[in-house]
Formats: structure tokens, sequence, C-alpha cells
């Protein structure tokens, strides 16, 4: 395989927290999105027109995958892929300059703040994304209690929210659970063989438990609340990138909106896109067309990115993971600004 392919994994998936990849979008797609695109000119011109992203597959990646041509119209002209060592790297790498800008699971976005990370929230982009599929035994949330837990690997973010689900209805991971590391074949082994008695799972690797008849879904984030109502995938920048390149900035994370509008309007585009860049292969490609319909990404002009991340650090914070309170978390890592200004200059098509 080559250095850079991806790695297709669920120790890939649960553990990317972040996925910009991209290609170039068809002229039809663009005029179905173009709101706004006047404006572009009355914009200051960028201050870099160079760009650097993570190349890490993630479910949520499908509006960064067709963002290319809309990088283009914002004038970037050299977009630079970064290939990482693996994705559980990807904050470090985020943190030590590595790349420039990407998209964090809104949980780890407080708790990457609240560890010092240089980087800054600009918004929210979808919503939905982490389920947890369970045995036939276990009926609820609170059942999972007492029970053999798998995930990706402790503080990643599929472990990460599964503490927070399970703080929510009472339950202590730390305690009153197991957990234990699995990837996906061998989470799937053991679910059901019974070692385990429930797994996180993300699209579009979800879909293959669906078809295949593994456990049952226990919770979905895309449509069961409170976590439906709250944004999933949110922009961040590092911070030292916006303060020398505010306009450059602000035209990336509207090329992001975009490219969101599009997915959200043909979610076929999205799959294509992902193929055709390599982030996904022709075996997860049905996959990734069934699931990407139910990924929310209409949402961004609707959720409120500072209730998100609200939410989400109180949550951490009641569950013992952070330190910070909510309010000291948007002070230190989030510029909303670009993002309120997008909202009233983007209009739905």
């Amino acid at each position: 395989m080559p250095s850079d392919a991806p790695v297709l994994s669920r120790r890939t998936l649960l553990r990317a927290a972040v996925g910009v990849g991209l290609t170039a979008v068809a002229t039809p797609l663009l005029s179905a999105c173009s709101s706004g695109d006047d404006r572009i000119a009355t914009l200051a011109a960028p201050e870099t027109t160079t760009i650097r992203l993570p190349k890490v597959v993630f479910s949520s990646s499908a509006a960064q995958a067709v963002a290319s041509e809309f990088l283009q119209q914002e004038g970037f002209t050299d977009v630079q892929y970064v290939t990482l060592a693996g994705p559980e790297v990807t904050f470090t790498a985020f943190a030590a300059g590595d790349f420039d800008m990407t998209v964090v699971p809104a949980p780890m976005a407080a708790f990457r703040i609240d560890a010092g990370d240089p980087i800054v929230i600009l918004g929210g982009i979808n919503a939905g994304g982490f389920q947890i599929f369970a045995s036939d035994a276990v009926k609820s949330l609170s059942d999972l209690k007492g029970k053999v837990l798998s995930t990706g690997g402790p503080g990643l973010p599929d472990d990460v929210f599964l503490t927070l689900i399970l703080a929510n209805v009472g339950i202590d991971a730390r305690k009153d659970a197991r957990v234990i590391t699995h990837n996906l074949d061998e989470a799937v082994r053991a679910l059901i063989s019974g070692e385990i008695d429930a797994m996180t799972a993300v699209p579009p690797f979800s879909n293959r438990l669906r078809d295949g008849g593994v456990g049952h879904v226990l919770l979905d984030v895309r449509v069961d609340g409170p976590w439906s109502q709250y944004f999933n995938a949110m922009p961040a920048v590092r911070r030292d990138f916006l303060t020398k390149n505010p306009a450059a900035t602000k035209r990336a994370l509207r090329a992001y909106f975009k490219a969101a509008d599009v997915v959200a309007k043909d979610p076929e585009r999205g799959a294509r896109a992902m193929r055709a860049q390599g982030f996904i292969p022709e075996s997860l490609y049905t996959a990734t067309l069934n699931e990407l319909p139910m990924i929310p990404y209409d949402v961004w002009r609707k959720y409120d990115p500072a209730n998100t991340l609200r939410f989400y650090a109180l949550r951490l914070k009641e569950a013992g993971l952070i330190k910070s309170t909510p309010d000291q978390v948007i002070r230190r890592g989030t510029d909303f600004r670009f993002f309120q200004d997008l909202k009233r200059e983007l209009k739905e098509a």
C-alpha cells in the first residue's frame, strides 16, 4: 500500500478527529451552491494562497472532499495535503503546526482547548456521527453499567464520547464499566461472540454492522437527543494561522460551508468526491453513499456553535475530563465572527 494511502479500519475512522480531502467539483454542482459568489471579489484578498490540510478519513469529511473548487474560487492556489503517521497523532500534529485548518468532533474541541492546544474553533458544520451498537441483552444505556464496552482507544474521540454518554445516564466509565480497545474487526467479532456487550461505531462502517445484523443500534447521535441538537463537527484553525491570515481563514471557512450545502443537497456528490480522491475504496462507496444522506449537513445555519461547546464542555467537566468551565472554553478557544458573517452572506439556494 502506498505510504500516503488512508488506513481504512475502525482504528482509523474512530480515531480520526478530522478529515480533509479535496477533489474537483463539476460546474453544475457549483451553480447549485453559488449564492454569495459575487461577494468574493469584495472580500479582502487572502494573505496566503497556501493552506495545509490533514489527509485523514472520517465519515463527516464529505464536505471537505467537495471543497476543492470552492477553495480555488477563494484564491487558494496551493492546497497541500499532510499525510499523518496515523489518526491517533491528529491532535498532536495539529498542535505542533503540521497543518493549518481542519474539522474536529465537538466534544474533542472542548477537550483540546482545555488541554491548551493553540487552536480556535470557528463554528459548526454538521451534526451526527457517533453510534453505539449493543448485544440483544442490552436494552437501554442504563443497562451498560457493569458491562464490557469497546472503543478505539483511551482519550480518542469515540472513547471520550462514550464517557459522556455513560455519564449522562449516571454511569462512570472508569468505575462502573470495563472499557477495552479493539480495532473494527476485533470489536465486531467480540460483539458477535459475546465477549463484549457494546461497541462504538461511525459511518460508513456502522452500515456494515447494520447490514450484517450485528447487534442493534443503542444510540445514534444523528437522531437521538440531546446529542442530535448540537453540532458534531466543528471547523478549527491554528491560532497563529488565524492571527496572520484572517482573510484567508474566512475564505477557507466560506469554502467549507458552500461545500456542506452541496453535500446536503446531493450526498452522492460527496460520496463520489471521497472515492475519487481515494479517501474511501470502492468497497466502501455504497456504504458511504447510504450513510451520507443521514448526516445532517444542513444544520450549520441553524445550530449555535457556542451552545454546542457550552453543552459539551459542561458534560466533560461533570465527567471529570476537563477542568475549564464552559465559559472559559469559549473565551479561550473560539472566534465565531466569520461564522456569523457567513450565515448572513451565504443565503440558502
